[in-house]
């Protein structure tokens, strides 16, 4: 093979790649939404919940702490989902 011909290859690889990443609902941006964890219910999470689960719906308890939906903007710590993934399924109790 050319040297051209590698670098035509190698180029549409990435191009591809690239597709995927861009189309994967996981990477899609959701400017009004944040992911809340510690909210959803046994095998509704939103994608990926830790180790053990691979994405959507794979959460193995109900408030599982590293298990996520997406909710409205500035809604998570009114309903007493954390910002970040957490330690524990304990219950959320809403702030006021």
């Amino acid at each position: 093979m050319t040297v051209s011909v590698l670098k035509i290859a190698a180029a549409a690889a990435a191009l591809s790649a690239a597709a995927a990443i861009a189309t994967s609902p996981a990477a899609a941006a959701k400017p009004d939404k944040e992911r809340c964890y510690g909210i959803s219910l046994k095998a509704t999470n939103d994608c990926a919940a830790g180790p053990g689960t691979s994405c959507a719906g794979t959460s193995t308890v109900d408030y599982q702490g590293n298990a996520w939906k997406y909710v409205a903007k500035g809604s998570c710590v009114k309903m007493g989902g954390s910002l970040s993934a957490k330690q524990g399924n304990a219950k959320p109790v809403p702030q006021s």
